[in-house]
């Protein structure tokens, strides 16, 4: 049912200027109380909700039930476990050189300069090759020897034709060969 204007105007009348002026900041307070609060509010249930799923979490990874999270420190740790020795060096450059007897190519004498890693501390080995063999047998001993030595980068390689018609290929590939200090 409806109230009447009259009943409403009459006691706002009642009220006077300081009656009217409280409203209006009862009013006010409650319209701060939603745009402000209730946002907070809710964040702060959303947090609540949060910390739970996490105690739960926690709980699965002391039973077993869930795989702990990786952290990067560790990973990084994982990274230089899995990296061959510096001793190891010419056992890789071994393989280097058995896996382009292995594709037929040919590779001359290389230079070979090993360093330190400024930034990361692990011992660095540069190699630059020169190498002569068909583009298939050159791409393939490219891809198996990124595929067998992971931690070598390839840095560069330059390959050229003496003439249109050639099969073979000369060139030379520049990379380095990353090993752990601390094994």
């Amino acid at each position: 049912m409806p109230i009447p204007r009259l009943i409403v105007h009459e006691h706002l009348q009642n009220l006077g200027w300081p009656g009217l002026a409280g409203a209006a900041l009862m009013v006010l307070v409650m319209a701060w109380a939603a745009v402000g609060l209730l946002p907070g509010w809710q964040a702060l249930e959303n947090v609540r909700q949060r910390s739970l799923e996490a105690d739960d979490y926690l709980v699965r990874i002391e039973q077993g039930s869930a795989i702990a999270p990786v952290v990067p420190q560790r990973q990084l740790d994982e990274f230089h476990r899995q990296l061959p020795a510096q001793p190891e060096a010419t056992v890789a450059i071994d393989r280097i050189y058995a896996l382009a007897a292995e594709q037929q190519i040919t590779l001359s004498r290389g230079e070979y300069a090993l360093g330190v890693d400024p930034k990361t501390h692990l011992a660095r080995y540069q190699i630059l090759l020169p190498v002569r063999g068909s583009y298939p047998q050159l791409r393939r001993f490219l891809h198996e020897l990124l595929g067998q030595l992971p931690a070598l980068v390839l840095e560069d390689v330059d390959f050229q034709r003496k003439r249109i018609a050639d099969s073979e290929l000369t060139g030379r590939i520049r990379m380095t060969l990353y090993l752990s200090r601390s094994k």
